[in-house]
């Protein structure tokens, strides 16, 4: 019966998102778009072709632009035919797990060697990762990160050219590095996009290529256009990923490398408008 009722539930909240999206486009005078529209549009040549320069300087790494193109009949037909997603099941695993911890809803950047922050992002956007652990490379599809009985971290994935299941310890883990090799998930994927995580070192003391070096990405001072008016206004330009302002004299939302507010290495380089004073 809770079942039926969340199944019901689900449906009343699908139908209001697609009355609001024909409600939004019949104002606007625009065709609710389906695939077959977006796929005739013009502007899918411009898309394909400034992809990365859209994109790029936002995220670690950018997914490849055919791997959110082929998801969209799947995401058109779900929400056309109002029918739930599959939900996968978790991972297994071997060990006995502490079933009181679970993952936060954020991380941050680790004082660590191992970026974990990046296996997050890549299983947030399904794309496989270059482990090295105990010497050898492996390709894996993240899904998980557990604690053990004896407390240890394991990061449990999945092998990419074998689907086999695998645990790793997360202070065994030498490095970690995002690809562009995209995965459909077999499980939930649980690594949570928000929230620290606090774990024990890694036993390896070199940093990764793709962790952050805080000496070497120093705050860049630059010249913005025009010379500051006394009376022309002030504006607070927020960082989207961190939340921290940054005062402006003219109107630029780009961001220096800078830290968040518990002091980590914030990633983001993009902010908005918070606020305007005169």
């Amino acid at each position: 019966m809770i079942h039926l009722f969340r199944l019901d539930t689900l449906r009343v909240d699908l139908r209001l998102l697609v009355n609001t999206l024909e409600d939004k486009c019949r104002f606007k005078s625009i065709a609710v778009p389906t695939m077959a529209i977006l796929e005739n549009k013009p502007e899918r040549a411009e898309l394909v072709t400034e992809w990365k320069n859209m994109l790029g300087h936002q995220l670690p790494i950018l997914p490849p632009f055919e791997q959110f193109w082929e998801e969209l009949p799947d995401m058109f037909e779900w929400l056309r035919s109002l029918v739930p997603k599959v939900v996968h099941k978790s991972i297994p695993s071997l060990l006995e797990i502490d079933t009181d911890w679970q993952p936060p809803s954020m991380a941050h950047a680790w004082h660590t060697a191992v970026p974990f922050e990046t296996i997050r992002f890549a299983a947030a956007n399904r794309l496989c990762v270059n482990l090295h652990y105990h010497g050898t490379l492996r390709l894996i599809e993240p899904y998980s990160l557990r604690r053990t009985k004896e407390g240890n971290f394991l990061l449990h994935a999945v092998k990419h050219n074998t689907g086999e299941s695998r645990s790793y310890r997360i202070d065994r883990i030498e490095s970690a590095k995002i690809t562009k090799i995209p995965f459909k998930p077999k499980y939930i994927i649980e690594l949570t996009p928000s929230g620290p995580i606090s774990t024990p070192p890694t036993s390896i003391k070199t940093r990764s290529s793709s962790s952050y070096n805080a000496k070497r990405y120093k705050p860049l001072k630059r010249k913005l256009e025009g010379r500051s008016i006394s009376g022309q206004p002030t504006y607070f330009i927020q960082c989207t990923a961190c939340g921290k302002r940054f005062k402006r004299k003219r109107y630029q939302t780009q961001l220096n490398p800078h830290k968040n507010k518990e002091g980590y290495p914030c990633a983001c380089r993009i902010g908005y408008i918070a606020d305007v004073k005169h």
